[in-house]
């Protein structure tokens, strides 16, 4: 996903693809009310021994052992202090993560918010007993029990960082600074000079400008749309498609086209204009007025599980204030734990990726997975699902 050293592990290895996490609004609830909680009932503690083994379903950079870089290495120091030897897996997109994680080799996993639900309703995961991850209580309030961790009062993951998709744009084509997305939809607009996100998800961007310039249709979360909030927002993308120049999955090639002007706007993360403007402050990068979708990435226990001990260690560590720290910097995130940002190695990491600014959180809408029962609490309509994205996405971009 997100920081200098993945994005070239990545880029080396040939991942294209990289996906982000949940949804809701920063103040809203959790999701899926009046639902029952598929997974059985949390551990009930309390946390014993090892087992001596855990296996690890993650994003690139979330489980580092030193293998990417000798210097970069939380796993290590985890075992030794739990002897609870890691295996590391990583993935390259959600689909790929709840795909792997279905074949049941893995104890956790860092799913993302369009993979999360399909994890909880797929009956993958078992609710988690936060009671027993001691560092949980000092994470910030505004990452606890929303749509893309929880179902009703029920938790079934650890927040570990955050992340907001911004606007960036070539400073050389925008002389003016942009403050909204109109720029990304607008007909009238140069043709040939856009990039969206080339995911399904990318609808919710979509439907964010929507809530604002067109309050008719009463869009109150992206991620619950009816059937004719849907349509609009599919309307609103076809619009675009004359004006892109790219749909984005590689953000390595973002970065370039963004800082040779080839791309003029783009919907992105703050690390990918760190990496443009690496040599030349040549993009800029903002949070439109009309809010923007988002992404918190959720620890996740597999149901069932025989390591169920060490992977509720692992939940600890991987929110602990130093641990938090090094994730959160070395991937490009703001942390889940406030008392990380001391320990950052760039003492202005916390300021740049707004970690303690919960105002610049409120109109951001994480990512989640679309179901039919509407997210938003909406009791006299159905949703329209997340299958039902895909198929339409697949068909916007072969049309």
């Amino acid at each position: 996903m997100r920081t200098w050293n993945t994005v070239r592990a990545v880029a080396l290895a040939g991942v294209a693809t990289l996906a982000l996490a949940a949804c809701g609004s920063g103040t809203s609830g959790g999701g899926g009310a009046g639902q029952a909680a598929p997974g059985g009932k949390a551990y009930a503690g309390p946390v014993g021994a090892g087992e001596g083994a855990l296996s690890v379903l993650a994003w690139p950079g979330y489980a580092e052992n030193g293998s990417t870089d000798p210097k970069i290495d939380w796993v290590t120091p985890f075992e030794k202090n739990t002897g609870c030897k890691v295996t590391v897996k990583t993935f390259a997109t959600s689909a790929e993560a709840v795909q792997l994680f279905a074949s049941g080799g893995y104890d956790v996993v860092s799913a993302s918010g369009d993979a999360s639900l399909r994890l909880v309703y797929g009956d993958r995961v078992q609710p988690v007993n936060t009671g027993l991850v001691p560092n949980y209580a000092d994470l910030y309030a505004g990452l606890k029990n929303k749509p893309w961790n929880s179902v009703g009062s029920t938790n079934y993951g650890i927040p570990h960082g955050r992340g907001a998709n911004l606007l960036l744009y070539s400073k050389k084509d925008n002389p003016t600074a942009p403050d909204s997305w109109a720029g990304m939809f607008d007909k009238s607009a140069a043709k040939g000079k856009v990039s969206p996100y080339d995911d399904a998800i990318y609808i919710a961007d979509a439907a964010v400008y929507l809530m604002a310039t067109k309050p008719e249709l009463a869009i109150k979360n992206p991620y619950a749309l009816d059937q004719k909030q849907f349509d609009a927002a599919l309307a609103l993308l076809k619009q675009q498609v004359p004006m892109v120049s790219e749909y984005w999955s590689d953000v390595v090639r973002q970065a370039q086209d963004l800082a040779s002007g080839s791309t003029s706007q783009s919907q992105g993360w703050q690390l990918t204009a760190n990496l443009a403007n690496a040599n030349k402050e040549v993009v800029g990068a903002v949070k439109p007025k009309e809010g923007a979708t988002g992404w918190s990435d959720t620890w996740m226990v597999k149901k069932g599980t025989a390591h169920v001990n060490c992977a509720y260690k692992w939940l600890d560590w991987i929110v602990s204030p130093k641990v938090n720290a090094q994730i959160a910097e070395y991937f490009g995130e703001a942390p889940a734990n406030p008392k990380s940002c001391a320990l950052t190695v760039n003492k202005n990491h916390c300021a740049q990726y707004h970690a303690d600014d919960e105002a610049f959180w409120k109109d951001v809408y994480y990512w989640t997975t679309p179901t039919k029962n509407c997210v938003d609490g909406r009791k006299n309509t159905n949703c329209v699902p997340y299958d039902q994205w895909v198929r339409s996405w697949s068909q916007l971009r072969s049309s």
